[in-house]
């Protein structure tokens, strides 16, 4: 029996706990950490896109669907790489404090006001989406508020205050939940609640519920990506991030998006170049 001397055991080892720290980490650089609205995620267009930028540059995204609030929070905690949002003033707010570069246009949809076939606050023949939601609190109709910082929540309570009126009344429900979730309880409940049109055209079929109100202006729902300062975070995958935001603003990944339907209609409206 051969007996190897200690050193060249620890040599070896030490060798080896390289050479896998280095495999790591080359596996690492090509994750990439995407935080994201919930309604890109559950409009299934993150599961459309995703599979031909891996084709295209090898790289995998790791996505974490959890509304525009929390997106930016792990953004401005360095959690992730970069970020796919909603919410033009707290964007705007996250690259003025100096923890999001290069901010682009992605694309746009619209809200829509979504709410039981009966109609019972009778606002369905309203174009008003203010006019509206006054009307529902009035009645002391149910609403399902997603009530989770979300860029749709934020469009939600900035409508509210429009109103002029605290959405307090006996009605409203804030369940803290993401979009599927929230129009599949408003459902179940024969509420109203506020959608983005992506992810309620994908959920539609599925919910006994209709479009009472859509086409204000106010319902204009455009959608940013934006990278993590590697300054500030210098661990990130500025690289990998960077490789996907130019993708993703690029006239094939433009042209997946606008091509992307669900029960034959288009989901949103690609608008990088605009």
């Amino acid at each position: 029996m051969t007996v190897k001397p200690m050193k060249f055991i620890q040599t070896s080892l030490a060798l080896f706990a390289l050479v896998t720290a280095a495999g790591v980490n080359a596996a690492d650089d090509m994750k990439i950490r995407l935080a994201t609205t919930t309604s890109t995620y559950h409009s299934g267009l993150l599961d459309f896109l995703l599979p031909e930028f891996k084709k295209d540059t090898g790289y995998t995204v790791d996505v974490l669907a959890a509304g525009t609030g929390k997106s930016l929070r792990m953004g401005q905690n360095g959690d992730v790489d970069l970020v796919m949002t909603h919410a033009a003033k707290s964007e705007a707010k996250f690259v003025d404090a100096g923890y999001g570069v290069l901010p682009r246009k992605l694309m746009y949809n619209d809200f829509v006001l979504v709410g039981p076939k009966a109609d019972p606050a009778k606002i369905n023949a309203s174009k008003d989406v203010v006019k509206a939601l006054a009307g529902i609190a009035s009645y002391n109709a149910t609403f399902i508020s997603r009530g989770d910082d979300s860029g749709t929540n934020k469009k939600e309570l900035g409508l509210w205050a429009q109103t002029k009126m605290e959405p307090n009344f006996g009605g409203y429900k804030a369940v803290g939940q993401g979009m599927g979730p929230t129009l599949n309880m408003a459902s179940e409940l024969q509420a109203y609640t506020l959608t983005d049109r992506g992810t309620w055209l994908a959920y539609q079929n599925k919910l006994d519920l209709k479009i009472v109100v859509q086409g204000d202006k106010r319902l204009f729902n455009p959608y940013q990506v934006i990278l993590v300062n590697p300054s500030r975070y210098p661990s990130i995958n500025y690289r990998g991030a960077k490789i996907f935001s130019d993708w993703l603003v690029n006239p094939k990944a433009q042209a997946m998006i606008n091509n992307y339907k669900r029960s034959g209609e288009q989901l949103f409206v690609a608008n990088a170049k605009s």
